[in-house]
């Protein structure tokens, strides 16, 4: 029997958490942090914030069903903090228990924890490659599927057990264009469909949308339609999108070069994904630069303010989070923001209540300053409807666990297995943070 702890986000977007157990033998995927119940964003430190209190405010998965378990190892499926976030605080409850992911991953969970406050990670972290299977113990294997996303280096992670695969499919889309030149892994996701698989564990985020999500280049294609128009020459040009998003962070750097301009990237959280993806080899910083500490953030900014049509300043801030770097530029604060300036959008808002209102506050605050305001030059990174209907089709998976949304998504990817020829109760199974689904044999 198999065994399905949905520990974090079955009742949510964010803070994702899943365990697998076979024979008394357990692996952990993803250990991830829920930022809009802290009310913090991506530049924050929130290792300086203890574990208990982040558990009461609903901002990481109660693990206390895994204590007393036998875990084996933990897989991370991608770098986004609400799949990588929590590892500081919940890692060191199995310690010396290895962490697996691929290279990028691995380096962004590294450098989580050279930042803990509270907890000395000791758990070794090991950089895993696409393709390869990693026998964990006596009964399991992991193993990493090449897929696209929103950050480099995403995987579909595979836990192999003697009753057949489980796939968790959480955080994907097929981009066939991608401009990273990373491809879904098509092939080995037949192979798995071949082999058996057990139990598909599906992100049902977008499932709601009846289409497929579009390519990464159609962004590229968005934002370049907007800025090569003539008369293109507003003085001040402010760009804000993930900062994890490599891909795009690679497109307006880009466009600012051709447009003569130098990128300026504002913000730790930009500072540390594009440090990395440099060091992997994954971005290309040719003629931009990446401010992190305050004082040089003061400087440069003064600089750029008496020189505005020379620079891109690329900044965080798209959900309107509170004391990100695009918030406090419209609440007056570190640059004048005014008539002569444009402000680019290229993100979408998070579908959660907070980060709707939070958003809303910050475009009537731009507007109150008579700012350009350009939006949804963006494409999502996460899989819509028919996606996911092709990722059954390629899987035909004999179970079925949504996941990655609130009870609403849950609901929308069981409809859609329903069409597909499952049946809510015997084969699909809709659950909420804490509970546990058995797969009988």
């Amino acid at each position: 029997m198999i065994k399905v702890y949905t520990l974090g986000g079955y009742e949510e977007v964010g803070k994702n958490m899943t365990a697998i157990e076979y024979e008394n033998e357990v692996v952990i995927i993803d250990m991830g942090i829920r930022l809009d119940r802290v009310l913090i964003h991506e530049d924050v430190n929130f290792q300086q914030m203890n574990s208990k209190e982040l558990r009461r405010l609903g901002a990481i998965p109660d693990d206390t069903a895994l204590r007393d378990k036998n875990v084996v190892a933990i897989a991370l499926s991608h770098g986004h903090l609400d799949h990588i976030g929590a590892i500081t605080k919940l890692a060191p409850h199995y310690p010396n228990v290895p962490l697996y992911g691929t290279p990028y991953t691995i380096k962004l969970a590294k450098n989580e924890a050279r930042s803990e406050r509270y907890f000395e990670v000791k758990n070794p972290m090991y950089e895993t490659q696409y393709g390869e299977i990693v026998q964990v113990s006596e009964n399991l294997a992991i193993e990493f599927v090449q897929i696209t996303h929103s950050i480099p280096q995403s995987a579909m992670v595979v836990v192999h057990t003697p009753e057949g695969a489980v796939v968790y499919a959480c955080d994907y889309k097929f981009d066939n264009h991608n401009p990273l030149g990373e491809k879904p892994d098509y092939k080995r996701l037949k192979e798995l469909g071949k082999e058996g698989v057990k139990v598909l564990l599906g992100e049902s985020t977008r499932v709601a949308q009846p289409t497929k999500t579009p390519s990464e280049t159609v962004a590229k294609m968005l934002l370049e339609d907007f800025f090569y128009y003539d008369g293109m020459d507003a003085d001040g040009l402010v760009a804000t999108t993930f900062a994890s998003h490599i891909a795009r962070l690679q497109e307006l750097i880009e466009i600012a070069n051709n447009m003569g301009r130098q990128a300026v990237l504002i913000g730790r959280s930009l500072s540390k994904y594009t440090g990395i993806a440099k060091q992997l080899g994954l971005i290309k910083m040719k003629g931009a630069k990446a401010v992190r500490s305050p004082a040089a953030v003061q400087k440069t900014l003064r600089e750029v303010s008496q020189a505005r049509d020379k620079y891109l300043l690329i900044v965080t801030g798209h959900q309107g989070e509170p004391g990100a770097v695009l918030t406090r530029m419209a609440n007056g604060e570190m640059y004048d923001l005014g008539e002569r300036d444009t402000v680019v959008f290229s993100a979408g808002v998070i579908p959660n209540p907070l980060n709707v209102a939070q958003r809303y506050a910050l475009e009537t605050k731009l507007g109150m300053r008579n700012v350009r305001l350009v939006k949804d030059l963006h494409v999502s990174g996460h899989a819509s409807r028919e996606d996911h209907r092709y990722l059954i089709r390629l899987l035909n998976p004999e179970n079925i666990i949504p996941a990655h949304g609130d009870f609403r998504m849950l609901t929308h990817y069981a409809e859609l297995a329903e069409e597909e020829g499952y049946l809510i109760g015997r084969d699909v199974f809709v659950s909420r943070n804490g509970y546990m689904v058995s797969i009988k044999g």
